[in-house]
């Protein structure tokens, strides 16, 4: 078994020298939730490979810088912006993280939502997101 130095920010409980991506994949989902994108890119190892399956199409980058570019292009701008569900899980190797998201303009347009899940590799620092993202929706079930 190998042992790592200790987190200071998310301790393993007493006798446990194992690691998982938990801790990190938390601190991912709270930067979300913050609108953090500089803390988000944080979280990602620098070779990090992301690949998202979306509407339109399939989108590959390598890097923190432009996969927390692209999650600003989504959920950043002057739209009000809530996490209003999520979870966290463990599929064998792999981190699943869950969220949906509401997107409230500032207009008199519709609230949208949408919903993405992601499976991510890594320990300290995650390596690797695949994410599926169902678009964004009108609250009232029209595709935005």
């Amino acid at each position: 078994m190998t042992t790592t130095a200790p987190d200071p920010v998310c301790p393993l409980p007493t006798g446990r020298t194992d690691r998982t991506a938990w801790p990190v994949a938390g601190r991912l989902l709270d930067a979300l939730t913050r609108r953090d994108f500089a803390g988000l890119g944080s979280c990602l190892d620098d070779h990090v490979t992301f690949r998202a399956l979306v509407p339109p199409g399939l989108i590959e980058l390598t890097g923190p810088d432009d996969v927390a570019a692209r999650f600003t292009t989504w959920f950043g701008g002057e739209d009000a912006f809530e996490v209003v569900d999520a979870s966290l899980g463990q599929v064998g190797d792999r981190i699943h993280l869950r969220w949906t998201v509401r997107m409230t303009p500032t207009g008199t347009e519709p609230a949208r939502i949408a919903e993405q899940h992601v499976y991510a590799r890594g320990s300290a620092q995650i390596t690797s997101l695949d994410l599926l993202c169902s678009g964004f929706h009108h609250e009232n079930g029209a595709r935005s």
